[in-house]
């Protein structure tokens, strides 16, 4: 350890096997520094909890890994941001296991910007990732950033949503940034730290393991004002990543679904225990602005002291340009009121597929749902 600063013990530290979170806090509020624990004698560290292990990395820790990451921090547009850091993102530091070390590749001021995580399921519907990309799209018209884990389904669709905006996007990865995985997400990666950041706790050269991913979801979250949830699985990731924003006192949303769609179980149970029910933008800046408004752009706020703005000029969408599938069910709608079975009967569609779909248009302002489960057509469309 001797000639080694306390930011290279720090990243020695982070590296060090069955050193996690809230370890590396506990050893560093006991000795004072990185550099005290890693010159701490063995007899120490048992006492702080520590197996041999741990302990023989910490005797020889790999400072080849560690000179390698101060090299990559070197390069344009990455940073590695410690805790005690000025620029380490503030709503992160909040929650109550935040990383110690944060690898950012692209802009990373993003990361104290108000951001919305967005999740889902991987294997999402056509109708949940349109719906993503579209609440995407207006959010960073809003001035919002929108956050996500770069994974297939609803992530890609919110991240390529933003993009759209154009606006900032945060990716959490599961993986060291020298990899992307997916691997057929590499252009992606490569937009998202153009116009906003890839984010990891995992040192370089981490692969792509199982037990990283649900780890990372706390990541996702804690960097948001809320987390919104378009299709999940009764069992999903995206669970994970509400049940952490819970946790850590933010805003949890769902979009609902079809009852007979395995897809809405777990948005329709996060409902149940409290999430706010979202159908269009304004649910989501109205559980957003009470709660933070100090931390949400002016212009955000500021629009909406006198309630919320019309729906078609925050969603940001133009009449026109539906696709051939969104035109036939309107066209199997006709002029008067149809309920979802008589949708189906007409389109041959399933009933999922016709109940997203017109969640899809009604946020566009093509149809209206009426009571008892009726659905109009609007006259522009």
């Amino acid at each position: 350890m001797k000639g080694r600063d306390e930011r290279s013990c720090w990243l020695a530290l982070h590296r060090a096997p069955g050193v996690a979170a809230r370890t590396f806090r506990s050893l560093y509020g006991r000795f004072g520094s990185a550099q005290a624990v890693l010159g701490a004698a063995p007899s120490e560290l048992a006492a702080a909890g520590l197996d041999g292990k741990t302990i023989d990395y910490l005797r020889a820790p790999e400072w080849g890994a560690v000179d390698a990451a101060r090299r990559w921090s070197d390069e344009p547009d990455h940073h590695v941001l410690l805790l005690p850091d000025p620029d380490y993102p503030p709503l992160l530091r909040e929650i109550s296991d935040p990383p110690p070390v944060v690898f950012v590749n692209g802009d990373h001021r993003v990361l104290s910007n108000p951001q919305l995580a967005i999740v889902g399921s991987r294997n999402a519907s056509r109708a949940g990732t349109e719906l993503a990309y579209e609440f995407s799209r207006a959010l960073v018209q809003s001035g919002l950033c929108i956050t996500s884990g770069l994974a297939l389904g609803i992530d890609a669709a919110a991240h390529r949503g933003a993009l759209s905006g154009p606006g900032p996007t945060v990716a959490v990865a599961g993986t060291g940034l020298d990899r992307v995985y997916p691997v057929r997400h590499r252009e992606l990666a490569r937009e998202i730290a153009a116009l906003g950041a890839l984010v990891t706790e995992l040192p370089l050269g981490t692969p792509p393991i199982a037990q990283n991913f649900p780890r990372r979801n706390r990541i996702i979250s804690g960097l948001s004002l809320g987390t919104l949830v378009i299709e999940a699985a009764h069992r999903s990731g995206s669970l994970i990543t509400a049940r952490h924003a819970m946790e850590q006192g933010r805003a949890v949303l769902a979009v609902p679904g079809s009852i007979k769609s395995a897809l809405s179980r777990g948005c329709h149970a996060l409902i149940r225990d409290g999430a706010k029910l979202v159908e269009t933008l304004e649910d989501i800046l109205e559980e957003l602005i009470p709660m933070h408004r100090s931390a949400l752009p002016p212009v955000v706020a500021a629009e909406w002291a006198g309630g919320p703005p019309s729906q078609q000029v925050a969603m940001g969408f133009e009449c026109g340009g539906l696709d051939e599938d969104y035109r036939r069910l309107i066209d199997c709608l006709g002029h008067d009121p149809a309920p979802i079975d008589l949708l189906v009967a007409r389109s041959g569609l399933t009933a999922p597929v016709v109940s997203s779909m017109l969640l899809i248009l009604e946020l566009r302002g093509y149809v209206r749902a009426e009571a008892g489960g009726n659905y109009v057509r609007m006259a522009e469309a």
